[in-house]
């Protein structure tokens, strides 16, 4: 089984930064695109950052500037390095992985993180 454990949420004034950090682990092969998408109260899920496995980076408009995504391929470990924070960053930040399993090489599946509530007022 496979499992993403999303850290590093919470509450931030406008100008703040933060750091969230998710982990990919259980029976994996090899993980190719890592990433962050949000979501806030009655939106809909929207990409924020992903990173392929060939540290190929795409950002949305809305962040691009202001966020870093990163990887730790030995512990397959994605960041998202959050700068000059804004209100309507807030919501709730979900890491993605696509990941082959050792019994079905080739074939990648998409898993989410439980998800972790960014804050973002004064």
């Amino acid at each position: 089984q496979v499992q993403l454990v999303e850290s590093g949420g919470g509450l931030v004034t406008p100008g703040g930064s933060l750091r969230l950090s998710c982990a990919a682990s259980g029976s994996i092969y090899s993980v190719n695109t890592m990433g962050w998408y949000r979501q806030a109260p009655g939106k809909q899920r929207e990409l924020v950052a992903t990173i392929r496995a060939g540290d190929n980076i795409n950002y949305a408009d809305s962040v691009e500037g202001r966020f870093t995504i990163s990887r730790d391929n030995a512990n397959n470990t994605v960041y998202l390095q959050m700068d000059s924070l804004k209100p309507e960053d807030t919501g709730v930040y979900y890491c993605y992985a696509m990941i082959a399993r050792p019994a079905r090489v080739g074939s990648y599946y998409n898993y989410w993180g439980q998800g972790t509530q960014v804050t973002v007022s004064s």
